[in-house]
């Protein structure tokens, strides 16, 4: 392996995962409100019975997962936390759709 190729990958994952405020490598961080809602309902949609609860924890449990993914779409701290966002937005429409 060539010594310009080395640097060229070390730049490459700098520039994907460098948190752009701090200068450091981020690739998770601290859950926020959005993502504790989501992780509160998905739990919750599991001990609730069926009927009217069990369709607010579901509703309550997308809003937050999609809340979250278009905030990580708009502010996420580096490329790799937008790509995430988008990811985990289209995944969950798509299971919207497809339910």
């Amino acid at each position: 392996m060539a010594r310009g190729d080395t640097k060229r990958r070390r730049s490459i994952v700098a520039w994907t995962f460098e948190n752009r405020r701090t200068g450091g490598l981020t690739i998770a961080q601290v859950p926020n409100a959005s993502l504790i809602v989501f992780i509160v309902a998905a739990a919750a949609s599991h001990i609730v019975p069926s009927g009217v609860w069990r369709d607010t924890t579901l509703v309550a449990m997308y809003g937050g997962l999609l809340v979250w993914a278009g905030d990580e779409m708009i502010r996420g701290v580096n490329p790799f936390r937008r790509a995430l966002g988008a990811v985990v937005a289209g995944a969950t429409i798509a299971s919207l759709v497809l339910r």
